[in-house]
Order: C-alpha cells, then structure tokens, then sequence
C-alpha cells in the first residue's frame, strides 16, 4: 500500500476506498474524516462511478475514533470541549453523507469494527463481512458510552439487541451481525473482496439514475408513517417512469433483450 491514508481506485464504475492507516486500526483521526469527507464528496458527483465499496488495509476494518486524538485535545483551556463538539459533528456529517450519496456505498469489513468503526459499517448502505469479525460499540468499557454509534447502530439492528451492545460494551461475531441485520454476507476471508466486488458489480450494472432516486427514496419513505410513505414513494416512481431510460428498459424486458441505456 502506498502512503495516503486513503486511497482510491476506481474500474468498471466501482470507486474502492481503502482506509490505510493499518498501524492505528485505520482509526478516524481528523485527516480520515476529512479524506473520508473529501473522496465521498468527490465520488457523489462522479456521474461515471455507480457504486461504491470501503476497506480498511491491515488486521482491522475501523477502530473508532482516534483516543490519542481525543486525549490531546482535553488539555485546551475547556477540556477539550469544544473541540469535542466539532470532532463529532464533523463525524456524524461524514456518516450522513453516505446516505445522501446516489451510489450505493458497501463497506467491506474484517477484523474489527469498534465504537465509531461500527458506526460506519452501520451508515454504509449495505455490508460484507468476512468470517471472524468482530463488532462492537465498547466505549462504555472505557467509561465513555457510544451515543453517536448508537444513532446508526440502533437504526440497522432491533432495538433491545443494540442497547444490550451498548451497555455491555460485549462483541458479537459476523454471524450475529448478519442474523441482527447490521451486515448482509459473510463471506470467507480469502473470498471477502471478490464478493464484496461482486455484490458491488450488480448494483453498478443497474440504471444510474433509477438508483439514485429509489435510494434518496429509501431513506426518506422510512422515517415515514405509513400513508404518507405511500403518497411520497408514488410521486417518486411517477419520477422514474418517464425517465426514457425506464422506458428503454421496460421495452427490452418485453422484448426480451439487454436494455440498450444512455448512460
């Protein structure tokens, strides 16, 4: 791996990031978090990238937030509150804006995925996890409970499971984290990239622009009551039925041909 603490490589309209600081658990100091920032900001407007898969280089996927970080920054004047305030807005802005991504983001993990590393796991899209991982929000072990972890962690998994992670700071394996529904897969290690990449390929083949809306439509229809998700999720599939690449695709079904889209 070479020296940037992310690096991005992009093939067939697939971004792959990869966490690389494998000395510190790939942990979201203040230059992750920007470089995390930046490359999703960036990749959000690539209209050529149609998926998107996060790594971590080394034994672990993400350690959390960087403690060393945080230490140094307690002996300013207030405690390090201040720079407390902004290190965690500057985090939960990051996680929210792989939701607002067009592309799906599918995180690949192993090792570990702890504190703020399994809230990122929890904000990506979708997850593969290889065989041996191992999660865990485990701040309350160190007298310091994930409340920020806690907001994704207790919108992928049932609510009692999560608190019970949470308060026992206790971590559950990959088969747990799939049967929770905090992952998708769990594959092998030897195979964990080439069915990440697989899972990413299938979403790229997909008509952009139908992914695009169907996940700002995801997100949104969920915080929903029912009959008002109803009514919104209507008006968004009236949106994608006059896109002519819809009507490109419909077509090729019926005519039972690959769909010949512009983009």
């Amino acid at each position: 791996m070479n020296d940037e603490i992310l690096i991005r490589e992009d093939a067939a309209s697939i971004a792959r990031l990869t966490m690389n600081t494998p000395g510190k658990l790939n942990a979201l100091s203040n230059d992750m978090l920007a470089a995390l920032q930046g490359a999703f900001d960036e990749i959000a407007e690539d209209q050529s990238i149609k998926a998107v898969v996060l790594s971590g280089a080394g034994k672990a996927f993400c350690a959390g937030h960087d403690l060393k970080e945080m230490t140094a920054a307690r002996q300013s004047e207030d405690g390090g509150k201040t720079a407390f305030k902004d290190l965690f807005e500057r985090c939960a802005t990051m996680m929210m804006s792989i939701q607002k991504m067009p592309q799906p983001v599918i995180a690949q993990v192993h090792g570990i995925a702890t504190a703020a590393g399994c809230q990122l796991v929890a904000s990506c899209d979708l997850a593969v996890a290889a065989e041996g991982t191992r999660f865990g929000v485990n701040g309350v072990n160190i007298g310091l409970f994930c409340s920020t972890p806690m907001v994704a962690l207790s919108r992928n998994i049932p609510r009692k499971q999560a608190f019970e992670m949470l308060t026992t700071g206790e971590f559950i394996d990959a088969a747990r984290a799939r049967e929770l529904g905090l992952i998708n897969r769990v594959a092998t290690p030897e195979t964990l990239a080439q069915e990440t990449d697989a899972l990413a390929a299938v979403m790229a083949a997909k008509l952009g622009v139908a992914v695009k809306i169907g996940k700002q439509a995801f997100y949104e229809q969920i915080q929903m009551p029912v009959s008002e998700a109803y009514n919104y999720a209507g008006d968004v599939m009236v949106q994608n039925m006059i896109f002519r690449d819809t009507e490109e695709g419909i077509s090729a079904f019926l005519e039972k041909r690959p769909p010949n889209w512009s983009e």
